[in-house]
C-alpha cells in the first residue's frame, strides 16, 4: 500500500469513527451500521452533515462500484432527512474512477460538491493569536448556538437546521475542543478538534460570509489544533476539506490525500 493510499484509508477510518460519536450525540437512535463496503452514519437530523454514508473498501472495481452506489442510493432514499454520500476517489481502481460519473448516474446520484481528505502533524509552539481576534472555547449553550449559526450561515443552511444538530450537546461543550473567534466581541469564525482513534479530528470549520478571506478561519483552526493537542498529547490531525477550504489548511501544514466527492440522490 502506498503512503498516499495509507493516508486515504486513515481518512476514511477517521470519518467513520468520528461521525459515529457525533451522530449518536445528535440522536441516540441514529443509524450507525457498518455494512459490507458502506458505513452508515445517519442521525436523521435537520443538520445535513449529521446524515452521511461513505464507501470503505480499497480497490473497488467498476462492478463493485455499481453495486455499492446502488446500495447507498437505496439507503439514502429510505431516509426522511437529506444527507450526503462521501466518496473517497482513491479507494477506486483506475477503471472505476473513469466509470464513476456514469455509475453515479445509473444509481440516481448527483455530485453536490467536492473536496479532499487531508492530514498533518500538529504545529508546535505558543498558542496562536490574531491581532483582530479573541478566542473562546465553547462551554455554554449560548456559545454553542453561535457555533451552530456560523456553520449554518457559512454553508447555506437555515439557522434552525444547524441548531438542531448542536444545541443542547454536552459533548460539544466538554468533550470537543470547539472554539469561537470573535472580532469586537462578535463571533465570526469557528473550528473544533476532537480525539479520534489516536488523532485529532478537525470538524465544522466555518466563517461568517461577511468575514471570509481575512485569515479568521485559519486562525481559529490553528487555535483549536493547539488546544486539542495540548489537552490530549496527540500530534497528528486529519480533516476533510471543501475545495474552498483546502488552501487554508495547506497553509497550516495539512497535506492532501484523496479527492473527496459528496453525492445526493438525484431529484
Amino acid at each position: 500500500m502506498t503512503e498516499t493510499l495509507e493516508d486515504t484509508v486513515e481518512s476514511v477510518e477517521q470519518l467513520a469513527t468520528a461521525w459515529r460519536g457525533l451522530v449518536l450525540d445528535a440522536s441516540p437512535t441514529a443509524d450507525v451500521r457498518d455494512l459490507p463496503g458502506v458505513a452508515v452514519r445517519w442521525a436523521e437530523s435537520r443538520f445535513p452533515f449529521w446524515n452521511c454514508l461513505t464507501l470503505t473498501e480499497v480497490g473497488v472495481d467498476p462492478a463493485l462500484l455499481d453495486q455499492r452506489l446502488g446500495e447507498a442510493a437505496r439507503i439514502m432514499r429510505g431516509k426522511s432527512r437529506p444527507g450526503h454520500l462521501w466518496l473517497f476517489e482513491d479507494l477506486l481502481d483506475d477503471a472505476a474512477r473513469r466509470a464513476l460519473p456514469e455509475a453515479a448516474d445509473r444509481a440516481g446520484l448527483t455530485r453536490a460538491f467536492s473536496g479532499m481528505g487531508m492530514s498533518a502533524d500538529v504545529p508546535d509552539g505558543a498558542a496562536p493569536e490574531h491581532p483582530r481576534l479573541t478566542f473562546e472555547r465553547v462551554t455554554t449553550d449560548e456559545q454553542l448556538e453561535a457555533y451552530a449559526d456560523l456553520n449554518s450561515r457559512a454553508y447555506g443552511f437555515a439557522l434552525e437546521d444547524g441548531r438542531d444538530g448542536l444545541n443542547g450537546s454536552e459533548l460539544w461543550k466538554a468533550g470537543v475542543h470547539a472554539y469561537l473567534a470573535l472580532r469586537d466581541g462578535v463571533p465570526v469564525s469557528a473550528a473544533a478538534t476532537m480525539e479520534c482513534a489516536g488523532r485529532l479530528f478537525v470538524a465544522l470549520v466555518a466563517t461568517a460570509p461577511e468575514a471570509q478571506r481575512q485569515g479568521f478561519g485559519e486562525a481559529v483552526t490553528r487555535r483549536a489544533l493547539h488546544e486539542g493537542a495540548r489537552a490530549t498529547g496527540l500530534t497528528r490531525a486529519t480533516l476533510h476539506a471543501t475545495a474552498a477550504g483546502a488552501p487554508v489548511y495547506r497553509r497550516i501544514g495539512f497535506r492532501p490525500n484523496s479527492p473527496l466527492h459528496f453525492y445526493v440522490p438525484t431529484p
